[in-house]
């Protein structure tokens, strides 16, 4: 009976496993929806991560410009460790399931970490223990990194190992597929969960939802893991066969161990230094490896193109909160910018391939893969060009904000007739009834006079170092006291704007949002999103509403004056004083620095990749992508270099700095690149397995002769004995 039981078990495992759909094993649905959905998780959360950091655990640019990187890093180094592992240990299938789980558990920690309920013991907005969030963020994006990492090298493998030998036309359509699904899922991703973060949530107090934003994804990744568990049944799982990356450190060890050994003149030279391993290691591994180290030489100048592509996630992202993200009728979240790139790729592609690499083909130019890859650095530095003239506008859009030694004031004549000012080093000006003066005033002095010339009033006015002020003169100049506001130092963040209300009136009036203002006082800022808001004033007996307008990033005092009249016009005499505009530089003047990121990358990596294939020995492909990888991540481990150390004051000065580096590099690799000689490890290889076998039938040849000679001598031997 039990036979009978494991015999049925057996056919139905082999008959689930054997099942096919349009010709693909039923298994390959399952590994590409996970493929979506782990990829869904990572792009997404990446998406709003550095955000997180400058907005929520309160980093400056440069920090979290750094953690960002330094995460990035990690997740391309740690697929060399999941390649290990699956090859040597576990297999691709228990690796996956192990550190998925690992992944997703980091998933929710990054979801836990950003909940500011957790600390806010005040309910004023803000965690009151932001150390309990740092360090629940980085265990998160540890675990994470380790996880993204670990399977990176896996799950592309173990879905081509279900298709059977016949199959060859649908392994190549799933490699398709399975690209799609990663290019799908960051595209969904960096739009949605950016969408997610500009919501408000919260128990206590409504913030920006980073909970929810990486929360989504670390739902994805719980229904990736699920569902690839589920396909656990139909799997063709192949056992563990050793890794051939540890051959390749255990014969680059031996080279270099023995040559330190035998570093005498008294030994002769060899041909190459990994020559030294022929007396432990067989000469086509050796050959092998030397190919190897031949296209790894090459990919030293590559780090650079790293360093600068991964900053479209952390400088751009930031560039983007100081621009306009109106598009009509589409307004674009700063870090939903990053979605133009996966665009550009699934449109560039096909266009790259289709039509002008043949179209530069017929022009008789021989644009080898060499070639291709130094355009690509030289259009990734053309990018940054393009970036550092984009921040130049920007700058000149910004504010300049008072220096330590200095004072900056701006007047609010709050009165219903105009005045004419008089301040020290000033002409005197008009300042229009119920308006402020046209710009900040700077300051050197302590105090100063201000001098009025109907009537001739003057007042001697307190400053306060490196601060803007606004200065509230009321309707009646005689007034004894009169208030000097306090004004934002800073441009509001995540392109919020600053609002306050200042009150004209001789009594006091409640404003939604703002509460009770009394007269000739200022309210607290409050910070309204972009778009359109509405207030209602009311002192009591009479409402009114006032409806206005927002961009991106500005401050602005709306002024209740002094001959505000209650009724159905009230709010046209309501005026709004700016005091820092918003952001005016439209965020579309971005596109052209992705276009040449983006046309850099198709040209570069992809190039690269296809190269790297073509160049590498049959069994150490993987090898060559191990250190494809390992570029990546030294390139962002650059940016954490040049962000901590360079401290470049001026944001466009840092991306020239970029731009300079990487085509100096790429005159380098251009020179590396021309003396590069092109192989067929193919054909080098098939040289090497001739000259194995032969020598390996010399050797039965001279084995065969040698048994020959021992058998005739020892008939000799008998025969004298006879004799004797």
């Amino acid at each position: 009976m039990k036979l009978y039981r494991y015999q049925r078990n057996m056919a139905l495992i082999l008959c689930l496993y054997e099942q096919e759909v349009c010709g693909y094993p039923l298994s390959i649905f399952f590994i590409v929806v996970n493929e979506f959905c782990e990829r869904f998780s990572y792009y997404g959360m990446r998406a709003v991560l550095v955000l997180y950091f400058r907005y929520f655990l309160r980093f400056d640019d440069d920090l979290a410009t750094s953690i960002y990187h330094t995460f990035v890093a990690l997740c391309y180094l740690t697929p060399i460790l999941g390649a290990i592992v699956a090859d040597s240990w576990l297999g691709k299938f228990k690796t996956i399931i192990y550190l998925s789980i690992v992944y997703a558990i980091g998933q929710v920690v990054m979801a836990v970490s950003a909940i500011h309920d957790i600390t806010d013991t005040d309910r004023d907005g803000t965690p009151d223990n932001l150390t309990l969030h740092i360090v629940l963020s980085m265990v998160g994006l540890l675990l994470i990194a380790l996880g993204t990492g670990g399977i990176k090298p896996c799950v592309a493998a173990f879905g081509g190992d279900q298709f059977q030998d016949h199959q060859a036309k649908q392994r190549s359509t799933f490699f398709s597929v399975f690209y799609l699904c990663i290019n799908g899922g960051s595209l969904l991703s960096t739009i949605i969960t950016p969408i997610l973060r500009g919501q408000e949530c919260g128990i206590h107090s409504q913030q920006k939802c980073y909970p929810l934003a990486f929360g989504v994804p670390a739902a994805l990744m719980v229904v990736a893991l699920v569902v690839f568990i589920i396909g656990s049944g139909m799997y063709h799982k192949t056992e563990p066969q050793g890794n051939i990356m540890l051959d390749v450190c255990k014969c680059i060890g031996f080279a270099i161990k023995n040559r330190f050994r035998h570093r005498s003149s008294s030994y002769p030279k060899r041909t190459h230094w990994m020559d030294w391993a022929e007396e432990k290691h067989e000469k086509l591994l050796i050959a092998q490896i030397k190919m190897v180290l031949k296209v790894l030489f090459l990919y030293i100048p590559l780090p650079m193109f790293w360093t600068l592509f991964d900053q479209k996630g952390s400088r751009w992202t930031l560039q983007a909160t100081t621009m306009d993200g109106n598009f009509g009728a589409l307004i674009l979240q700063p870090d939903q910018m990053q979605t133009v790139n996966p665009i550009l790729i699934l449109t560039l592609v096909p266009i790259m391939d289709s039509v002008v690499y043949p179209l530069i083909k017929k022009c008789g130019l021989n644009f080898t893969p060499l070639r291709r890859m130094t355009v690509g650095m030289f259009l990734a530095a053309m990018a940054f060009v393009a970036a550092a003239l984009v921040q130049i506008q920007i700058d000149k859009t910004l504010p300049t904000f008072p220096s330590s030694s200095q004072s900056q004031l701006k007047l609010l004549n709050m009165g219903s007739i105009p005045l004419t000012v008089t301040l020290p080093n000033n002409d005197p000006f008009v300042i229009e009834a119920a308006k402020a003066s046209a710009n900040y005033l700077t300051f050197e002095e302590e105090s100063i006079q201000v001098s009025f010339q109907s009537p001739a009033i003057s007042r001697t006015i307190s400053l306060a170092k490196d601060k803007r002020q606004t200065l509230l003169i009321p309707s009646n100049l005689s007034a004894p006291m009169w208030e000097v506001t306090d004004d934002v130092m800073a441009k509001p963040e995540q392109g919020a704007n600053a609002i306050r209300f200042v009150n004209g009136m001789a009594g006091a009036v409640n404003v939604s949002t703002f509460g009770s203002i009394d007269y000739s006082s200022a309210s607290n800022y409050s910070l309204i999103s972009n778009g359109k808001a509405t207030f209602t004033i009311s002192n009591g007996a009479n409402t009114c509403e006032y409806s206005r307008e927002f961009g991106f990033g500005s401050s602005y005092t709306l002024l209740i004056p002094s001959h505000f009249a209650w009724g159905p016009t009230c709010s046209e005499s309501i005026s709004g004083v700016e005091d820092i505009q918003p952001n005016s530089f439209h965020m579309g003047w971005q596109i052209p620095q992705y276009f040449l990121i983006t046309c850099g990358e198709v040209v570069f990596s992809v190039t690269g990749l296809e190269f790297s294939y073509s160049q590498a020995p049959s069994n150490m492909k993987a090898v060559l992508q191990a250190g494809w990888l390992f570029t990546v991540a030294i390139g962002n481990f650059i940016v954490l270099i040049v962000a901590e150390i360079a401290q470049i004051e001026e944001q466009w000065a840092e991306f020239v700095l970029f731009a300079s580096l990487l085509v100096a590099v790429c005159v380098i690799f251009s020179i590396m690149a021309y003396f590069y000689t092109y192989m067929d490890p193919a054909e080098i290889e098939a040289q090497f397995r001739d000259k194995g076998g032969k020598e390996e039938s010399d050797k039965e040849e001279f084995q065969m002769q040698k048994k020959d000679s021992v058998a005739h001598h020892n008939q000799d031997d008998e025969a004298k004995q006879t004799k004797m």
